[in-house]
């Protein structure tokens, strides 16, 4: 556990104690919004959300897994313990998975996996249902008013009351219902034997399927991570395009900036993720769609 902030490490504490496993191998995999910690004598991962109002949602996505798991669907599948909080960070254990050294998941694998979850009916769960996109940036905003200088802040705070007009005033074109809320590429796992699970379900909700759909087409206006060819696959597989409903770039543009919460949060003390939230907001205020944003270093 060397390196470790006093935030995980008290995390792991608390994991050893309640699950009665071993924790001194613990070795972080993944660190943005949230960190992955692997517990590789245990087979536990160990998920710390970085925000510390997830603890509902969170749950609620440890209950819908596992139903989800139960009936076959191809997911991440969480341990026998259910969330919880250690000094305002909320805690989530699930199994260890065999994921190969391959490269992420493609347009086409993306849209079996959204084709087979929309066909899901409503799980016997209560779920939160996606009526207000812009919950948790605007509260980031709120919350870490040094995160961007305050011309900035007070752009983006009429930006988000624009587009929460504009989400209203969309009429979906697909059934609404389980969505899984953050669908790309990057959150599908390879695992060694070749098969392919979908991960990261911290923002699964009722709602429209739209929301699912349109997070690959953000990805490559932003970060160049389709080409044309993926897209047409991912449309394809899926079996329906996207882009050929009115409202999909009312939806870009609420992902382009619902995509800032995690660094609005992590911006008064961190310099490079405050220059990142100026990138970023300086593209979208000049209405620049060409210009690339920096992924995640970790």
């Amino acid at each position: 556990m060397s390196g470790m902030s006093p935030e995980v490490q008290a995390a792991l504490d608390e994991v050893a104690a309640r699950c009665q496993v071993p924790v001194k191998d613990a070795r972080l995999v993944h660190q943005h919004s949230n960190s992955a910690i692997a517990l590789p004598t245990a087979r536990l991962l160990v998920r710390i959300a970085g925000n510390p109002d997830a603890l509902d949602a969170i749950t609620s996505s440890v209950a819908v897994t596992r139903w989800l798991a139960s009936r076959g669907y191809p997911c991440v599948e969480p341990a026998d313990v259910d969330p919880f909080s250690v000094f305002g960070r909320v805690v989530s254990i699930w199994r260890l998975l065999d994921v190969a050294e391959e490269p992420p998941g493609n347009g086409a694998e993306l849209g079996r996996l959204l084709r087979e979850l929309h066909r899901q009916p409503n799980p016997p769960i209560p779920l939160q249902h996606l009526t207000d996109p812009f919950e948790s940036v605007a509260a980031a905003v709120k919350q870490h008013p040094d995160g961007m200088t305050g011309e900035d802040r007070a752009w983006l705070r009429d930006r988000i009351e624009q587009l929460r007009h504009n989400w209203t005033e969309l009429t979906p074109a697909l059934p609404t219902g389980l969505i899984h809320g953050d669908a790309h590429t990057n959150n599908i796992i390879r695992l060694t034997t070749g098969k392919t699970v979908l991960g990261d379900w911290d923002h699964v909700a009722l709602g429209p399927r739209e929301w699912d759909l349109i997070q690959a087409h953000y990805m490559a206006r932003r970060f160049n991570r389709h080409t044309e060819h993926d897209l047409r696959r991912f449309a394809v597989t899926y079996g329906w395009d996207v882009r050929d409903w009115p409202g999909a770039e009312t939806l870009i543009q609420t992902r382009e900036i619902t995509g800032l919460s995690p660094y609005i949060r992590k911006a008064p003390s961190d310099h490079r993720t405050r220059q990142e939230v100026a990138h970023r907001i300086a593209s979208l205020r000049n209405g620049d769609t060409s210009t690339r944003w920096n992924s995640p270093t970790q």
